[in-house]
């Protein structure tokens, strides 16, 4: 990877996390305020889409931050190594637990089409919203497949430093 494109993607990456700090600052706050103007009927609504808003923040702000430290050992040349798994792992976890705040995102709005006559959210976004989740899901499982391309790696290049040694030795 080149200097340039670790430059690049060091940007985006800080200006991504930026923008999610400011979020969690600014946003959210204001989220859960005009959340108080919710009918009764679904004020029970408003801890848990706030809560879920700033968790999905989270959860993306870790996978902007293991990126970052995997582009780091890239730059280094010690991505190939067992420390990087660790990473993978928590960028793993990071879009599974997403998916699961998105989905719980969907069944909290359509538990208010059940408390107020007339559909509160239209079911086909409760739908949408459930794509997402399984979308996130997909990720995830990419991610596991990159993982285990990782692991190949890590172990061709074992093997290659293995046959490097005994070609020393012949030699």
């Amino acid at each position: 990877m080149g200097q340039l494109a670790v430059l690049a993607l060091r940007v985006v990456l800080g200006t991504l996390l930026a923008g999610a700090v400011l979020v969690q600052a600014m946003i959210v706050p204001l989220l859960a305020t005009d959340l108080e103007e919710l009918p009764p009927e679904l004020a029970y609504l408003r801890i848990p889409i706030v809560l879920i808003f700033f968790l999905g923040l989270v959860a993306a702000e870790v996978v902007m931050v293991c990126v970052w430290r995997l582009v780091t050992m890239v730059r280094r040349g010690t991505v190939f190594s067992p420390g990087a798994f660790r990473y993978v792992h928590i960028v793993i976890g990071a879009f599974v637990a997403a998916a699961v705040l998105v989905f719980a995102l969907a069944a909290f709005l359509a538990s208010a089409n059940h408390r107020v006559p007339e559909d509160a959210v239209a079911p086909g976004i409760v739908l949408l919203i459930c794509g997402v989740s399984v979308g996130l899901l997909g990720v995830a499982l990419i991610v596991l497949v990159l993982r285990m391309l990782l692991a190949q790696a890590i172990a061709l290049d074992v093997e290659a430093e293995r046959m490097r040694a005994e070609l020393d030795g012949v030699i």
